[in-house]
């Protein structure tokens, strides 16, 4: 455990120097504190659109983070040749990936929380407020970027950065699209595109399930049951792709 928690600080340090990470979460604050400008446009409805677009930006730009900083993590210690010297240690692959992983996830945490204290402090300034659906909303965010972290992971011990980005943002896009492959208008009935359609929402993780951002911008309480299903809906795939990710790595000549 000690040999992963190295890992995971180092891995902290390396990517908070990052320059992506700051363009993003800059990208992130101009959203925000934008965001009122097109609450002018709907007439009393400013407070509920500036808290749809804020939740709408830590969860579009805490994916963003996951996926440039998180497709190239693993791939650029090979890339650089500073695996060899890191394996040499007494440090078997799996630590070495999940140290990583969880490097990572410390990124994406302490940004998601700079994002939502920039959120609640526009917020009151604006003369809104915040209730437990919002939190919960946040929370489950944070569960969907663990969950396209460790999917990123497991692409960065197999593939190059530029592919791996290409394929978790699809993966990203896809996972909020999945109600559209099940629901298919009838002309798709008996074709090849309907059966590949079903198939992939099966296989794709459904990350409408973390998805809160209505309740919270109108104040509708969710239930506690809902959120520990979604919690550990995120935390069961996330652990499937460590998993594979893990054996991927392990298998791979470096």
């Amino acid at each position: 455990m000690k040999r992963i928690v190295a890992v995971a600080e180092n891995t902290f340090r390396e990517s908070i120097r990052d320059k992506v990470l700051y363009v993003l979460l800059f990208f992130a604050a101009c959203t925000i504190l934008g965001s009122k400008i097109l609450g002018w446009i709907s007439i009393g409805q400013d407070i509920k659109i500036i808290k749809d677009i804020c939740l709408a930006s830590m969860s579009v730009f805490g994916a963003l983070i996951a996926i440039f900083v998180g497709a190239s993590l693993v791939y650029k210690e090979i890339d650089k040749k500073t695996l060899y010297t890191i394996l040499a240690q007494p440090l078997h692959r799996y630590e070495f990936v999940l140290g990583k992983y969880l490097g990572l996830i410390a990124i994406i945490g302490v940004s998601l929380l700079v994002m939502t204290v920039i959120s609640v402090g526009y917020l009151y300034v604006m003369g809104g407020y915040v209730t437990l659906v919002w939190f919960q909303a946040i929370l489950l965010i944070f569960v969907k970027l663990v969950l396209v972290t460790g999917f990123a992971i497991l692409l960065s011990a197999v593939v190059s950065p530029i592919m791996g980005a290409i394929i978790v943002f699809s993966l990203y896009v896809a996972g909020h699209a999945t109600g559209v492959f099940k629901d298919l208008p009838p002309q798709f009935d008996g074709t090849v595109s309907k059966q590949v359609l079903e198939t992939a929402y099966y296989i794709i993780p459904n990350l409408n399930t973390f998805n809160l951002q209505s309740e919270a911008a109108n104040n509708v309480a969710v239930s506690g049951a809902y959120v520990s299903y979604a919690v550990v809906y995120g935390l069961a795939w996330t652990a499937m792709l460590l998993i594979l990710a893990c054996l991927a790595f392990e298998g791979r000549d470096v």
